[in-house]
């Protein structure tokens, strides 16, 4: 099946590949690999030159820049070199524990500006109003995606936004089944591949209930089962890198502006349910 770019037309390349990558084509992939680890270099190699680089034919290079939303590879350099031309610099190499800390941290850094790249207003407008007005909230999310389902149950019961998280997956899966209609499953996701999450996100979804969905890969499986999928591209410079250095951080911080949004979103109700569970933390705290 063709895999296309169908975010916002002005998501950067980085970003498109980051969303992308998985669901591409093997060909496709080592040509997104080879941009992504260098996208200053690849700015200045024709769509040939990027073939003869990777080992796949011209064609390929000009169908994975399609895949990626643009009209052929030109389009695409133009794309890499404003994304490049805008980048900040980067620090000096320092190979000493805290240089690798401070080189980890500003490659996060980097990567902020394209968190939001693939999302669009009103898709997330749909999700924080099935959110909002949902009679109840079911999370999901297994294995490194596990502790993002807890801190978001609580951050959203903490508004006043009751939130329910089992840590359990055959519970979740039984609690996404025992959802009614007008209710919402909210899956948390970063491969979107995740069985016990697919299968919990199925059973919601046969039962009549709102699918929100939360990952790292615009093609992922579990967009499938999804009303509204909100898309947050993966902060590894690769493909291969995130599979190696799996990172739910991008997540995190979405997380946490989202639940905001929600509070936001309630007015008066969210505001006072965030001051009640701050005075209760309050009571709790000693010298």
């Amino acid at each position: 099946m063709s895999v296309t770019w169908t975010g916002p037309a002005e998501a950067p390349v980085s970003a498109r590949i980051a969303a992308l990558a998985p669901s591409l084509q093997p060909s496709e992939r080592r040509v997104v690999d080879a941009i992504a680890a260098d996208l200053a270099a690849a700015v200045e190699c024709t769509a040939q030159e990027i073939a003869d680089r990777v080992g796949v034919g011209r064609a390929s290079v000009i169908r994975t820049a399609q895949s990626l939303g643009y009209d052929g590879y030109p389009q695409l350099r133009v794309a890499l070199a404003r994304e490049v031309a805008l980048a900040p610099a980067t620090a000096t190499a320092d190979d000493s524990p805290i240089g690798s800390l401070r080189a980890a941290v500003d490659r996060f850094a980097r990567a902020l500006p394209h968190l939001t790249a693939a999302l669009t207003p009103a898709d997330v407008e749909r999700f924080v109003a099935a959110l909002d007005q949902a009679p109840r909230v079911v999370l999901v999310a297994a294995g490194l995606s596990a502790p993002l389902g807890l801190s978001m149950a609580m951050r959203l019961s903490a508004a006043g936004r009751p939130a329910e998280y089992l840590p359990d997956t055959l519970s979740q899966l039984i609690a996404a089944r025992s959802l009614e209609p007008g209710s919402v499953c909210l899956v948390i996701s970063g491969s979107g591949a995740n069985q016990p999450s697919l299968d919990a996100a199925a059973a919601a979804h046969e039962a009549g209930a709102r699918v929100l969905v939360l990952t790292s890969f615009a093609r992922a499986p579990i967009v499938e089962h999804a009303d509204t999928a909100l898309v947050i591209p993966a902060v590894s410079d690769s493909f291969s890198d995130e599979l190696v250095h799996t990172s739910r951080a991008a997540l995190a911080l979405v997380i946490e502006a989202l639940v905001d949004q929600v509070v936001t979103r309630r007015g008066s109700r969210g505001r006072e349910a965030r001051d009640a569970a701050l005075r209760l933390i309050g009571g709790r705290l000693r010298e």
